[in-house]
């Protein structure tokens, strides 16, 4: 499932910007299906131009019935009758996704034989002091089994000893759910400290649900700013 949302905050219409050719949007669902992956992979949106960018390639499209505040409501709303066990959150502004790197994620499941996994999602090493200090840049913090333990947009850990030796890591916007978790997720109102972050991650936490981070060092470029779809359009090419 890839959420799309004409306007964002900070830079409106994002998804529907060229990206060598096409619409980012575009370049994201064939990526997704190029993977191999998915028995079936869908953009859901509430626009009607975002719907008819993807209807025109043959790809297929969910039309948001409500207004929703995030991306994961969205796609809840979507699978809601769906006869699904997992549902994977693939961003519309990452055209660069990778299999390799969903294969880690669909794998945390086929290893979880007890069913104790809610979610699993990917995590890079950053090493970039002002990427790390970047507010747009979430960071994940996780225990010895790689389970999350928070998401800020501000350093974690805080570095109040520089010598200590600490990973820091960003978190990627790709989530794969168990579904019973995702339908949870959308009737358990936010608490404050999503509500401060505005981290969507941070309200499966705060109602305990178990979330696996998995490492990987595909970085891609994830599409915020103007900038960044400067360097995806180099990198694309």
């Amino acid at each position: 499932m890839i959420p799309a949302r004409y306007q964002a905050s900070r830079f409106p219409a994002k998804l529907m910007q060229d990206l060598s050719g096409k619409p980012v949007i575009v370049r994201t669902y064939e990526s997704a299906l190029g993977t191999g992956l998915f028995d079936h992979v869908y953009v859901v949106t509430d626009s009607e131009e975002i719907s008819r960018a993807i209807a025109d390639i043959g790809g297929k499209v969910i039309m948001s019935r409500n207004r929703h505040e995030s991306g994961s409501d969205r796609i809840a709303e979507a699978v809601e009758d769906m006869d699904v066990d997992i549902v994977i959150n693939v961003q519309g502004d990452e055209p660069f996704i990778d299999q390799e790197s969903l294969s880690k994620i669909i794998e945390v499941f086929n290893q979880d034989r007890e069913g104790e996994i809610d979610l699993a999602s990917l995590m890079t090493p950053i090493t970039d002091w002002e990427e790390i200090s970047d507010p747009n840049t979430v960071k994940v913090i996780v225990d010895r089994e790689n389970h999350a333990l928070y998401f800020s947009r501000s350093p974690i850990p805080y570095p109040r000893d520089r010598e200590a030796a600490a990973t820091y890591y960003k978190h990627k916007g790709i989530y794969a759910f168990r579904k019973r978790a995702l339908m949870d997720f959308q009737k358990l109102p936010m608490l404050p400290l999503e509500a401060k972050e505005k981290i969507e991650a941070i309200r499966f936490l705060e109602y305990g649900k178990k979330i696996r981070m998995v490492e990987t060092h595909v970085t891609g470029i994830e599409i915020d700013t103007p900038e960044d779809l400067e360097r995806a359009r180099k990198a694309w090419k």
